[in-house]
């Protein structure tokens, strides 16, 4: 069966960032008269949007793109875009042998004309569009809307690049240094959000709280905050995602406080607990920060849930520096925890660094940070039965025993104002919930990563985002 000319299909892999450059993807390929589908064999152009953060999210791109090429017939090209082919493009051409071409991240929006150079071409070997700079990123967008849509949320992308200089991340040699979206643009398809009835915007970034650097702007991402509030008032949830240990400001945490659309969430990538450890990874070393930082936060949004990310068995990680990540989860209590064991990316810094921390020793340390959080997540949890929540239902399934076996009756999954899409919890809800609607629920049971709920009848459904009702919580 011949390809249908003018088809696309498109996968994408990697974080919640890349899917948003997907969706722009997409964008520029239906408005120059393409169609996308869901079925490889009925496309004429097969791409890959791939991901090169680490080992296995590269050999996952390189298996899909092999699958491609191995399965594809003579009217139909296969091309790698995205993170991997900005980084590796040659490298890329050499593992999978037969890929057509190759288009970094940096110039998405030229995806159509390079599939149309691609088409002219009269050799086989791949064509290149790798661009070394990247002045444009973030400006030159073709008009798409910059946001990926899932139900009735959407992450919107406020900037693109990072100017950071963490010794494990490759993130800057791939995408550039940051590039902020002009304010004007970003709140133009918040209010197109709101319009389409989207419930929960997330804004997202390398780098959130860098937003406006170079713009001028002090306190970018809280003026981007108060315009987005007064420019789409109808949007009910606003959730910050990826700050910077350092850049949360006095102005941004007031921000956060005084809007009821901005959630009382913060996810904040702290990678480490021990100075030594940070130093080393060339990130913020100032642990005294963290400690009051929170403490100023948590004083002004009691209900704050903090989320993070710590990276385990990093090279000259001693014993007595993972004693001291422990210790730092222990005292700051944080409500959602994510741990990786560290894998070297050549060509960062800390691809050379000496004394590297052996695989078991970084598996047995990865299971003692996460055994420390379960019983701290479980206990933040607990705090929760007997009170009413806000929550978003995404969708419902069938309900199971203890032992996985279906029991009679319909289940709902929802996300409170503590839960980010994909990375967070549930609430499991007993009956059948409209799908994309925001109702309150009266939680009855705690896990170690989800709650458990029923509807709360007595509980007006129109009521302040991430607001929680009870007894000895907030009024």
């Amino acid at each position: 069966m011949a390809a249908r000319k003018n088809n696309y299909y498109l996968l994408s892999l990697g974080c919640s960032k890349n899917t948003v450059d997907s969706e722009s993807i997409a964008q520029v390929l239906d408005h120059n008269g393409m169609r996308g589908v869901g079925d490889p064999s009925k496309a004429e152009v097969l791409i890959v949007n791939t991901c090169g953060f680490i080992d296995a999210a590269k050999q996952e791109s390189i298996d899909a793109l092999r699958e491609l090429v191995d399965g594809r017939r003579k009217d139909q090209m296969v091309v790698a875009a995205g993170c991997l082919a900005q980084r590796y493009g040659d490298l890329l051409v050499q593992e999978v042998p037969g890929l057509d071409g190759v288009i970094g991240t940096r110039r998405w929006m030229d995806i159509f004309d390079f599939i149309s150079r691609l088409r002219e071409r009269k050799h086989p070997q791949p064509l290149y569009h790798l661009p070394t700079d990247a002045p444009t990123v973030g400006l030159d967008e073709r008009g798409v809307l910059r946001a990926s849509i899932q139900g009735a949320s959407a992450y919107l992308k406020i900037a693109d690049g990072c100017r950071r200089p963490c010794a494990f991340c490759a993130i800057p040699k791939i995408k550039g240094t940051a590039v902020s979206r002009p304010i004007e643009s970003v709140v133009r398809e918040a209010v197109q959000l709101q319009e389409m009835g989207i419930k929960e915007v997330m804004l997202i970034a390398q780098d959130s709280t860098d937003y406006g650097h170079d713009l001028g702007l002090k306190d970018g991402l809280a003026h981007l905050l108060d315009a987005i509030c007064d420019a789409a008032p109808d949007l009910r949830w606003i959730r910050v995602m990826y700050a910077y240990p350092g850049y949360v400001t006095p102005r941004l945490i007031e921000t956060m406080a005084k809007h009821p659309q901005v959630l009382h969430y913060l996810d904040i990538p702290l990678q480490h607990g021990h100075r030594d450890t940070l130093l080393r990874m060339k990130r913020p070393a100032k642990i005294e920060w963290v400690y009051e930082t929170l403490a100023n936060m948590r004083r002004v949004m009691p209900d704050l849930a903090v989320r993070t990310t710590f990276i385990v068995g990093y090279p000259g990680e001693t014993e007595a520096e993972f004693d001291g990540l422990l210790q730092f989860v222990k005292d700051l209590q944080f409500d959602r925890v994510g741990a990786f064991k560290y894998s070297h990316e050549i060509g960062t810094p800390s691809a050379t660094l000496p004394n590297p921390v052996d695989d078991d020793v970084k598996e047995e340390r990865w299971e003692r940070l996460m055994e420390l959080q379960q019983g701290i997540s479980l206990a933040k949890n607990q705090t929760f039965v007997g009170k009413t929540m806000d929550i978003l239902v995404e969708g419902q399934g069938e309900g199971e025993d203890e032992d996985g076996n279906p029991v009679e009756g319909t289940i709902s999954l929802g996300r409170s104002y503590r839960d980010a899409p994909e990375i967070d919890g549930y609430v499991i809800v007993e009956g059948e919930l409209p799908v994309g609607e925001i109702v309150p629920v009266r939680i009855t049971g705690a896990t170690l990563y989800d709650l458990i709920g029923t509807v709360d009848t007595s509980t007006p459904i129109v009521i302040q985002p991430g607001q929680i009702y009870g007894e000895g919580m907030l009024g």
